[in-house]
């Protein structure tokens, strides 16, 4: 792993002469079950890869700018978390938009190409280096930031990666976020008084708890929560490697097309049938005894399933774990097509009355997500977050579009399946963190490979 030479540091603000920061600075913003179960794992870290432009458009005074326009709608990102210990040993949480700033850095990695990051099989371990913040905890927000952007500099390339607080954003606002600030930039906002240029007809966020109301939760929600009672786990990860699965579009529409001809139905989808195939694969590659039992956890968005529904700009995280599981024999010998249909199943089921149901629970008996980092391991379960559904290559600051997509190494462990959009319409990208042996064996697996 080479040596990252930071070139800056600075704290970019919400632009000082916007009309409604004053406003901004005053505003709090309570938070959900939804939002506070994450308080001990890592924040959300993806980032993009461009070519170097050509043309003398890479200026980072002008990312800055541009920033602090995006700051001007997503506010929230500029403050920090606020906890107040309460008099019956518990504490509450909520966003504090006091205008503190996000941090930016920006570095360069000398002697790397994209190249050198795109062509091997594994992730490099660069890669690493190419988000700020690693290993910070989310309750740690409150003296952290809670958006922190480094811009780092390749031989022929730029990353732009971001480290955003899970415990105040989901996938979709992160990159509603990032689809924002690419605008904004490529527009050429940016100079004296830029405030009202596209950032102004950007439609605004939606901030409102209100939906909580119908379910008689009572904000601020107090949790037997102290930060000083979590500690890293001091034992050693195990051997982790990463890489990439490109599913094309083609091959994509046959998995689906046989998961739902098997099962009788119309109603797999093509994310379905994808995360089928790698369960399938991923146990038949751990060499599991047949009755060990494994689980399949899936990150599903509750927008949509919300009774009213939240508004695509809500801001916040709107997700729970929805879950698949059975014995490694069970799914070895029914096989993906079976799976497939259990996912249907279980995604089917977050209904309003459920995320209800489990916004309730929650907010009686607060259970917050054990922190990924440290162990790496999660015994025989996989998991898989983020959407092809994210507008992640239509990114362009100005320079292009991106030619890749990498998440940093927060909440990676054995079994985390991150999934995106891939570069070429309708096709999509899996980034893989397993353990070598497995991922050495899948490699050799030449049924998952026909699908590949």
């Amino acid at each position: 792993m080479k040596q990252i030479r930071l070139i800056s540091t600075s704290t970019v603000r919400p632009e000082n002469d916007h009309n409604h920061y004053n406003e901004f600075t005053n505003h709090r913003i309570e938070l959900t079950p939804c939002d506070l179960q994450l308080l001990q794992v890592d924040p959300i870290q993806k980032g993009l890869l461009f070519h170097k432009p050509q043309n003398g458009n890479f200026n980072i005074q002008h990312l800055k700018t541009t920033l602090s326009h995006t700051h001007n709608i997503f506010f929230p990102l500029a403050g920090r978390l606020a906890m107040t210990e309460n008099d019956d040993a518990t504490v509450s949480f909520h966003i504090d938009c006091d205008g503190s700033g996000a941090l930016f850095l920006h570095a360069a990695l000398d002697g790397v190409t994209v190249a050198d990051v795109l062509h091997p099989v594994y992730i490099p371990d660069d890669v690493v280096n190419f988000f700020p913040m690693n290993g910070v905890p989310n309750y740690e927000g409150v003296s952290k930031p809670l958006l922190a952007v480094q811009v780092t500099e390749l031989v022929d390339g730029v990353f732009v990666g971001c480290t955003m607080n899970h415990v105040v954003l989901d996938g979709t606002s992160f990159w509603q976020f990032f689809n924002t600030w690419s605008e904004i930039s490529r527009s050429g906002e940016g100079g004296a008084g830029g405030g009202g240029g596209v950032s102004s007809h950007i439609p605004p966020l939606y901030f409102s708890r209100e939906f909580l109301d119908n379910i008689s939760i009572n904000l601020p929600i107090r949790i037997p929560f102290k930060p000083e009672c979590f500690a890293k786990n001091p034992n050693k990860p195990p051997s982790l490697k990463q890489r990439m699965f490109h599913f094309s579009k083609e091959n994509i529409a046959k998995l689906k097309a046989k998961a739902n001809a098997e099962m009788g139905s119309a109603k797999i989808s093509s994310l379905q049938a994808i995360l089928a195939r790698l369960f399938v694969s991923v146990t038949r590659n751990r060499n599991l005894k047949p009755d060990e039992a494994v689980t399949y956890k899936v990150i599903v968005g509750l927008r949509p399933r919300t009774d009213p529904p939240l508004p695509e700009r809500y801001f916040g995280n709107a997700v729970l774990f929805g879950s698949v599981g059975a014995t490694a024999g069970e799914v070895l010998e029914k096989g993906y097509c079976w799976a497939a249909w259990q996912m249907n199943r279980m995604v089917s089921s977050q209904t309003s009355e459920e995320v209800n149901k489990f916004m309730k629970d929650w907010a009686q008996n607060p259970k917050i997500v054990s922190q990924f980092r440290g162990s790496h391991d999660l015994g025989n379960e996989l998991l898989t977050g983020s959407s092809p559904r994210f507008n992640v290559f239509g990114n362009d600051f100005g320079w292009g579009r991106p030619i890749a997509v990498r998440s940093g190494p927060g909440n990676k462990f054995d079994g985390k399946l991150t999934v995106f959009p891939g570069a070429e319409e309708g096709s999509i990208d899996f980034e893989a963190c397993l353990g070598t042996q497995t991922l050495q064996r899948i490699e050799s697996d030449a049924e998952f490979f026909d699908v590949l």
